[in-house]
């Protein structure tokens, strides 16, 4: 962690009387980690390139998005939260901006928005002066409330036709459909191939897979079978944050 205490890595304070005091930049990472100690969540601490800000990575983990990466860039106005939920859809993007637009509605401190290749992120603000232990618990819960709990729904607004893909693929290789099971219901079963029929028409993939990777199946989502019920991969639905 930066040891830099400089006057311009400043932020305000409330003072029991009344009046402001400066808290630098350090001090106010400092209170945020202690935090985020206090949680027993993981973090670690990312360079920032100056004395200006400083970013703690965390995760939260979940229940069907395995973990959330978030974020925070301690500044002298605040801190920026930042956290990556999901590449950019591959299909009906109208549907799912419009799911992510009413769900702002309901957030608090954070709000879905996607950066310039349409990978969804969740971003938000808190300022100096209201960073607490109550603020963050509130704050980072709203997060891991939306990104986990929105997660397989966007998957069927933006990702069905890989889904399915991936279902008739698993089912010809007699593979595990126990990560796909949430999607059961978007499935028309009777049209799935049994162990060792060829993939339908309807669901060949549309690119080649991977040589290096004959587990990925073939072009299509490939589902992480490490826990969760249906968590995404990095490499195929859910991405990473700047592919």
């Amino acid at each position: 962690m930066s040891d830099n205490n400089s006057s311009g890595t400043n932020s305000s304070d409330n003072t029991s009387g009344g009046s402001t005091r400066a808290v630098s930049v350090v001090e106010l990472s400092d209170r945020i980690q202690s935090v985020l100690r206090d949680r027993g969540i993981t973090f670690s601490l990312k360079e920032s390139g100056g004395s200006e800000s400083e970013h703690i990575v965390l995760e939260l983990p979940g229940e069907r998005k395995l973990k959330t990466t978030v974020l925070l860039t301690v500044s002298k106005p605040g801190v920026r939260v930042e956290a990556f939920v999901c590449r950019h859809p591959d299909e009906n993007f109208e549907g799912v901006y419009r799911f992510l637009l009413k769900r702002n509605r309901r957030m608090y401190g954070v709000a879905y928005t996607i950066d310039n290749i349409a990978d969804i992120y969740l971003v938000g603000r808190m300022s100096a002066e209201s960073v607490s232990a109550d603020e963050l618990d509130r704050v980072l819960g709203q997060v891991l409330e939306a990104a986990d709990g929105d997660f397989n729904t966007i998957l069927e607004i933006g990702f069905l036709t890989s889904i399915r893909r991936e279902w008739a693929w698993r089912s010809s290789r007699g593979e595990s459909l126990r990560n796909l099971l949430a999607f059961e219901h978007l499935i028309d079963l009777e049209t799935m191939p049994s162990k060792g029929e060829p993939i339908p028409s309807q669901y060949a993939p549309t690119r080649t897979a991977d040589s290096s990777s004959p587990d990925a199946g073939a072009g299509v989502a490939s589902v992480n079978d490490s826990g969760g019920t249906s968590d995404v991969s990095v490499t195929d639905l859910a991405g990473s944050p700047g592919e």
